[in-house]
């Protein structure tokens, strides 16, 4: 999903310290994980819903 503004990479790496750093809500399924760990963006992983809320949380 291209976000105008934002360099994929840099916006790749803020979704996953923001993942990380979470307790709960978004979570990647284990489908998602795989595709994530063999080198799928976070971007191409995560729905849009789940991308605007680790965007706008703070």
């Amino acid at each position: 999903m291209p976000i105008p503004g934002y360099d994929p990479d840099d916006l790749d790496e803020l979704l996953a310290e923001r993942l990380e750093a979470r307790d709960g809500g978004v979570s990647l399924t284990p489908r998602q994980w795989r595709e994530y760990e063999n080198g799928a963006s976070l971007l191409d992983v995560l729905n849009d819903a789940d991308i605007e809320r680790l965007l706008h949380e703070e």
